[in-house]
């Protein structure tokens, strides 16, 4: 085992998320790199003694090529197939060069790239053009590279899988377009693991590209048949028609599932093209046995059934920290952060409080109006957002970078805080936050602190209308969440901060 660290970018990620332990488990030292280094050392390998940190944006050349040296191998696990990017081409391009020119900086000796299984029929989609696009402008650099392409994998929380598993819970007729017949080679998501570990300790497959898949080729139209079955639910129909457009068929996907249409589209487009192996050579050099599709969705569902998913698709794309949250009293130029919160004074332990604080969303949901929370998911849903069906990763357990209904974790602190960034749409950015103080004799302060920063006039007119709602709906929550924790309330709920708060500078 070599003493130098192995790179693993999109650590946070679906598949970095489950690729790290497994190498650490192996013996390997490796070293992960993000844009948050306090989300890394969140995760639940994150105390490993042969494990490092590194913080870099992958569009950041300087920062990655600090991340990457002293190490003799790298993983380039990552993607911008995300909505924040309105070109996610090239910013996939301009990321797969930054790496290309941080190995060779760094003295990497080999990089490892997990990409899309397409097939010889053009055109190809978008997404699929870029994975192809990045693995040649990889291949092109100085280090070798060793490509893997792989079509859907099959796991619980990967994103192919949750469009799947909701289209066939909710649906007992689907209407689809033509790409139900294509042809495809999925592969269960421990297969592709075990691939992309073999081939760090493998030299023979360095520089190589190799197809991935499991023993099975289905047409999509099966796949969703199989699920059904290993769900126990009754026959679905499925339909094809020839007028559904990728289009509509994303924003079906959009109103159904929790994947939103920006992330679906793509997903939806490389459907139309077969992605079946052309060649098996990685079965010879890095022997396994392969899941059929019928165990492989059978883990999957077992996972979902323990809560036991390590990894979902939502967990990657963590926002950074808006620059109004952390600069404190200074003067302020160029708008006015809004804030309304409520404290309650309670009879219990901070641990007492932090209980049902760290249960938010998910299937607890939020305490007190329900409905208006759903409503206000559905509406988000409509107009494009995420809505409240991505739920979260864990009943009980939280990181920072979490999905978390419409909100994602920016920080967490147990068991005194935890602060929520929202991502539904809004004309502004917005905040939640919970914090918790322990008091003299036993008491405990609960706050609950809401912020916005307004963007124009909509913006100032949409704080404004909601203001006697959130007053309304913060009483109840807080209330609830005493319930919830047993405690007696001794003091509130009252008003704590006023309508209007202090501001700050924020660099135009």
């Amino acid at each position: 085992m070599r003493s130098e660290p192995v790179l693993v970018t999109g650590a946070t990620g679906y598949v970095g998320g489950r690729l790290v332990p497994l190498l650490l488990g192996a013996g390997h030292r490796v070293r992960v790199v993000g844009r948050s280094v306090s989300r890394l050392k969140c995760r639940p390998w994150a105390h490993a003694p042969n494990l490092e940190f590194a913080e870099a944006d992958m569009l950041d050349a300087a920062a990655l090529a600090r991340a990457a040296k002293g190490c003799w191998a790298a993983y380039y696990l990552v993607h911008s197939m995300n909505p924040r990017h309105k070109d996610f081409s090239e910013a996939d391009r301009q990321a797969a060069r930054n790496m290309a020119l941080a190995a060779a900086e760094g003295g990497i000796e080999r990089i490892i790239y997990l990409g899309g299984l397409t097939g010889t029929e053009a055109p190809l989609s978008k997404h699929l053009r870029s994975r192809n696009e990045v693995g040649e402008i990889l291949k092109a650099g100085p280090v070798p590279t060793t490509m893997l392409r792989a079509a859907m994998i099959l796991g619980a929380g990967s994103a192919s899988f949750e469009i799947m598993r909701y289209l066939v819970d909710r649906l007992p007729v689907m209407v689809t377009p033509r790409w139900a017949s294509t042809p495809c080679q999925p592969i269960a998501i421990r297969n592709a693991l075990f691939y992309l570990k073999g081939c760090l300790e493998n030299e023979v497959t360095t520089g190589e590209v190799f197809d991935i898949g499991g023993p099975d080729v289905v047409s999509y139209r099966r796949l969703l048949e199989i699920y059904a079955e290993e769900a126990h639910l009754p026959r679905r129909w499925i339909i094809p028609v020839p007028v559904l457009t990728a289009r509509l068929s994303a924003y079906w996907i959009h109103l159904i599932t929790p994947v939103p249409a920006a992330i679906g589209r793509p997903l939806i487009e490389g459907l139309r093209n077969p992605a079946v192996c052309t060649e098996n050579r990685i079965r010879r050099l890095i022997p396994q046995e392969l899941l059929p599709c019928r165990e492989a969705i059978r883990a999957a569902l077992e996972k979902i059934a323990q809560q036991g998913a390590e990894t979902c698709w939502s967990d990657a794309g963590m926002p950074p920290l808006p620059e109004w949250v952390q600069c404190g009293d200074a003067p302020y130029a160029g708008g006015t952060v809004l804030e309304c919160g409520y404290r309650v004074v309670l009879s219990a332990t901070p641990d007492a409080v932090w209980a049902p604080i760290k249960r938010l969303g998910g299937q607890t949901g939020w305490y007190f109006g329900n409905r208006l929370w759903q409503l206000r998911g559905a509406l988000d849903r409509l107009a494009g957002g995420i809505g409240l069906r991505r739920g979260r990763r864990h009943p009980t357990v939280l990181y920072p970078g979490d999905a978390l209904d419409f909100w994602r974790v920016l920080e967490i602190e147990e068991p005194y805080r935890l602060t929520l960034l929202a991502e539904m749409k809004v004309p502004g950015e917005a905040l939640l936050d919970f914090r918790i103080h322990p008091l003299d004799g036993g008491l405990t302060e609960l706050q609950q602190l809401s912020r916005f920063l307004p963007r124009g006039l909509l913006g100032l007119l949409y704080w404004y209308a909601l203001y006697p709602l959130h007053q309304w709906v913060f009483k109840g929550m807080l209330k609830a969440i005493a319930q919830a924790s047993g405690a007696i309330i001794r003091e509130g709920p009252d008003r704590f901060a006023p309508r209007m708060a202090h501001v700050c500078h924020v660099r135009p």
